[in-house]
């Protein structure tokens, strides 16, 4: 349901976007007035410019995404290795087969002595 309540918000967006675009367009629509954006003047009518902050407002919500995605994957992976580490009673770590033999030799030993 909270899919096709997103598709119907995208679709409504894009329409809104189209109409705003083919509404300010052609010479009636021109930019005026010195318009600079970080000293570029654009040239072209106030849909076009519209046009342009509509992809970089796209642009700039894929960022935040995987700014988002990057930041849960990275916490969800380390919750997954603390839980990996308590349930183990390790650090994480394998140990090395040396250390698990000298292990089973101390082992050994101890029962021998008894």
């Amino acid at each position: 349901m909270i899919i096709i309540l997103g598709l119907i918000a995208v679709l409504a967006v894009v329409v809104i976007g189209v109409a705003g675009v083919l509404g300010n367009d052609g010479s009636g629509h021109a930019l005026t007035h010195g318009f600079a954006v970080f000293g570029f003047q654009p040239a072209g009518s106030t849909g076009a410019l519209f046009l342009s902050g509509i992809e970089v407002g796209v642009i700039g919500l894929a960022a935040l995404n995987l700014l988002l995605t990057g930041a849960g994957r990275a916490r969800r992976s380390k919750e997954h290795r603390a839980l990996t580490s308590s349930a183990t009673g390790t650090t994480g770590k394998q140990p090395s087969p040396r250390k698990e033999a000298d292990d089973r030799l101390a082992d050994a030993t101890v029962r021998s002595d008894n």
